[in-house]
């Protein structure tokens, strides 16, 4: 029931972003656009309130839970992220704003290690609600499920710390100009 919960917080993530981006831009309606993006952590909430009654109300921690803690961790700080990217994206579309891009070279690589600190920081709020969830059930043999999620924080975090080098140590370069027959780029 858990899991499903947190797939139907996903789908309500998105609807959200997808409705308020839709107020803001077609419908012209910055602010009821505004105030629709602003719901968008409530998701959140009611995923954590969940998790944490259904482990307050004796069930056993399992995967479920461990999955919840990490996808309320990494909401907090790559929503507001998703938020801007989608909005950049719709801004492109509806008003001719520049398409968003995180640049080549020394500018991507920048990009990539604040993804990094991002998702440290994601890392850092999830171990802690793993480390909340256990300590508010108080019974280490119905939370062990949820030990296991602290070597999956650190393989993603691991992961991305491998993306971030890699674009340090080989930048990516912007895409060649088509040459045309003189040679030169048109």
């Amino acid at each position: 029931m858990l899991v499903s919960l947190i797939v139907a917080g996903e789908i309500a993530f998105w609807l959200l972003i997808a409705a308020g981006l839709a107020l803001r831009y077609p419908a012209r309606r910055p602010r009821a656009g505004a105030a629709v993006l602003l719901a968008v952590p409530l998701v959140d909430l009611v995923v954590l309130g969940a998790t944490v009654l259904d482990l307050r109300h004796g069930a056993t921690a399992n995967a479920s839970h461990g999955l919840a803690a990490l996808y309320v961790g990494f909401a907090l700080p790559y929503g507001p992220y998703l938020v801007r990217w989608a909005d950049g994206h719709a801004a492109h579309r509806f008003t001719g704003a520049p398409r968003p891009h995180p640049g080549y070279g020394a500018r991507r690589a920048r990009h990539e290690w604040r993804m990094l600190a991002r998702t440290l920081l994601a890392a850092g709020i999830s171990a802690l609600l793993l480390a909340a969830m256990i300590a508010l059930t108080g019974d280490p043999a119905r939370t062990q499920a949820l030990t296991g999620w602290y070597r999956t924080l650190a393989v993603i975090a691991g992961v991305n710390l491998v993306v971030a080098a890699s674009y340090t140590v080989f930048p990516k370069q912007p895409p060649r100009q088509p040459q045309g027959r003189s040679g030169r780029a048109e």
